[in-house]
């Protein structure tokens, strides 16, 4: 029995040592601004337009606390919040329009990934186009 302790003991001891301190963990996780960043690299800023179509909205990332980032390929449209700090990649945006554009007046509504409940909304600024420079230039 005191071998079995002796040896669970040193194996605790060693897998303890063999982990990077926990604030080691803390930097490994990118700021929104960073993530940003590295997903706009390569483009540059166009003129913010008021609304985007539908077509334009086949993907979707949101960046927490930042922004949220629409389309693919050559144009992505960022579209900073006036509440950024309610954008949660955890929760479901929801929004309504008859349209088929999504406009910087429109109100997007937050619901828990879970259960489904209304967890608040956020207000909808710019869409700013980001288009990808071309290789060479």
């Amino acid at each position: 029995m005191r071998k079995s302790m002796l040896i669970l003991g040193t194996l605790a001891i060693s897998l303890t040592s063999a982990l990077p301190a926990p604030s080691a963990f803390a930097g490994d996780r990118p700021t929104g601004e960073q993530q940003l960043a590295k997903l706009l690299d390569g483009r540059v800023p166009g003129k913010p337009v008021s609304c985007i179509s539908f077509s334009d909205q086949q993907d979707m990332k949101v960046i927490d606390k930042t922004a949220i980032v629409f389309g693919f390929g050559q144009v992505l449209y960022v579209n900073r919040p006036t509440n950024p700090g309610d954008l949660d990649s955890d929760k479901i945006l929801v929004t309504k329009s008859s349209t088929g554009e999504l406009c910087s007046v429109d109100i997007v509504t937050l619901r828990d990934r879970t259960d489904r409940m209304p967890s608040g909304f956020i207000s909808l600024g710019q869409f700013v186009p980001y288009t990808r420079v071309p290789k060479g230039n």
